[in-house]
């Protein structure tokens, strides 16, 4: 069974019969200087960000281009927990490679959590159920034209939610559940690996029981308290806005851009060992068509919601879709069209490609960059002024959104290079780990 290929060493005939694992599963060294690639390049845009301070307008898009960076690092953190647990609950050989990788950015939970301290302490400059706490409030800013009916209309229906004191607790309430998987898929995974009887099917079917018993509830309930947090923090930018497949987008949205990082670290960790033994063409293979099952997806539902929406004509629904084709903004709705799916749909259609490393590199970099447009045209267009800065006539704060969400994500990624280097690469107590040593040409 699998826990015969813990000797150690290589095989020189390796290619005539079972590859066995190296002599140590430790993270490679490589990933120490990636962290460090990350926290220079994390400095560095944070510097440039600063000359933000002195440009109109600057304070206020570094803040949503803040919460763009804090949005797609939860993306990566708590995307990560529930591909992890949909691994346990559909096994295959897919979550071997990835298991780690997805174990990390579970663990990132923590930093995500204090990024979102910064949108609740400033969170009055650009939410309106911030700044408008109270019925009084809220008719003060009616007639003031601060506010237009419906928003205000939206503000007073929707406070028992969408009131500062609400929103916290939501969040504190939905990162404590979060935390609570985390930890215990993390501890078991370890565990699992020192288990005395591990490598027997006594072994295996004792974890895989737990491992699903756990998942299969914690995808029910990570996909509704996701949605609570992307409504509090995303879709009440635009208070009168709702959708009945928000929370669904967002989580397709988040296996999306996982996947695109997960792939992408895997391939560059198969220069090295232990990963440069277990990665097979045939497991790159499915991973590129597991991507390309949530770039489907991701056009199907973002696609369903426009056309319902459209063909349904409702006066406080179609604004929201107006102003992202309008003042400009056609563009960058196409942009995100090409990039987030028709680009990606396109090349994953290719065996070639999805079987080609260097090749697989560049497209799960692009689908992340894809990802942050994507962000960009759902974040950005809920304010006013979003028009009028597509302009750049002395408008050169909306290019904040280029150097803050780089720095945010550089700090997210040299903590995820850190739980990475935490533990070895290679969980071996896994009855698809001999499976995945075998020859190539056996399949």
């Amino acid at each position: 069974m699998a826990h015969g290929h813990e000797q150690h060493g290589h095989d020189e005939h390796a290619h005539h019969g079972p590859k066995t694992l190296p002599t140590s599963l430790a993270a490679p060294e490589v990933l120490s200087a990636w962290r460090t690639r990350a926290l220079i390049i994390a400095v560095i845009a944070a510097a440039v960000s600063l000359l933000f301070l002195g440009v109109a307008g600057g304070k206020s898009h570094m803040l949503r281009a803040y919460l763009l960076g804090v949005i797609l690092s939860f993306g990566f953190a708590g995307g990560g927990l529930v591909l992890l647990m949909l691994q346990y609950v559909s096994g295959g050989k897919w979550g071997l490679l990835l298991r780690r990788p997805l174990e990390a950015m579970s663990r990132t939970l923590p930093l995500v959590i204090a990024m979102f301290i910064p949108l609740a302490f400033l969170a009055k400059k650009i939410y309106l159920w911030a700044a408008y706490t109270t019925p009084e409030a809220t008719e003060q800013g009616l007639l003031s034209k601060a506010l237009n009916e419906s928003q205000a209309h939206s503000l007073n229906f929707k406070r028992p939610m969408l009131s500062p004191t609400s929103v916290i607790v939501q969040t504190v309430v939905v990162f404590g559940i979060l935390l609570i998987f985390m930890y215990f898929l993390n501890k078991w995974s370890l565990a699992r690996d020192a288990d005395p009887e591990r490598g027997t099917e006594r072994s295996f079917d004792y974890w895989r029981v737990k491992m699903e018993n756990l998942s299969g509830i914690g995808i029910l309930i990570y996909a509704i308290v996701m949605t609570v947090v992307i409504i509090d923090w995303v879709m009440a930018l635009d208070i009168t806005w709702y959708s009945s497949v928000w929370g669904l987008k967002f989580l397709v949205g988040q296996g999306y851009g996982v996947l695109a990082l997960g792939v992408l670290t895997v391939i560059l960790l198969s220069k090295v060992e232990p990963f440069k033994t277990i990665l097979r063409t045939t497991e790159q293979h499915d991973l590129g068509k597991f991507m390309f099952a949530f770039v489907m997806l991701n056009m199907y539902l973002t696609f369903g919601e426009f056309l319902i929406m459209w063909s349904g004509n409702v006066p406080e629904e179609i604004p929201w879709y107006l102003n992202r084709i309008r003042g400009g903004w056609w563009y960058i709705c196409t942009l995100d069209f090409l990039c987030h799916w028709l680009i990606p749909f396109c090349l994953l259609l290719s065996r070639d490609l999805k079987r080609n490393k260097q090749k697989m590199v560049w497209l799960t970099s692009f689908m992340i960059l894809a990802r942050c447009i994507d962000l960009f045209w759902i974040i950005e267009p809920n304010f006013p002024d979003a028009a009028a800065n597509l302009h750049m006539a002395g408008n050169y704060g909306i290019l904040a959104y280029i150097t803050v969400p780089v720095a945010v994500i550089g700090v997210w990624a040299a903590y995820y290079f850190t739980q990475l280097m935490a533990r070895p690469l290679v969980n071996v107590n896994d009855p698809h780990l001999e499976e995945i040593l075998e020859p190539e040409h056996a399949h």
